[in-house]
């Protein structure tokens, strides 16, 4: 009782750990279906991530830059000083040909990230 532990939080880490392990798919199937809005806002961001990282390794940078920009508006520290969203827009900065769109220059400009 007023934990966050419960089948949400376990749905959560269940996609986490599927990211770990390298089953995108997984992630992309159960994630979108977790309702995570009664969880504190540090699991619903963690949650909103780890889908973002999903959608990056598919290829999909619009779904995961909008899930990651979702997560800021949520939490804009967490999301700056975390190791998923640094490492999602470097690397999305570093794979665009030219200079990146304004969505990701401004975020990658907020975590700091030269763009």
């Amino acid at each position: 009782m007023w934990t966050a532990f419960g089948p949400t939080n376990v749905a959560i880490h269940r996609i986490s750990t599927a990211m770990e392990l390298g089953d995108v798919q997984i992630a992309l199937d159960q994630g979108p279906r977790v309702d995570s809005s009664t969880l504190p806002l540090e699991r619903r961001v963690r949650h909103a991530l780890d889908i973002a990282r999903a959608h990056s390794a598919q290829s999909r940078m619009d779904e995961a830059l909008a899930l990651v920009l979702d997560a800021e508006e949520l939490a804009p520290e967490q999301v700056r000083y975390h190791f998923i969203p640094r490492h999602l827009v470097t690397n999305w900065v570093r794979q665009q040909r030219g200079k990146p769109g304004y969505l990701l220059a401004g975020v990658a400009q907020r975590l700091q990230i030269v763009a």
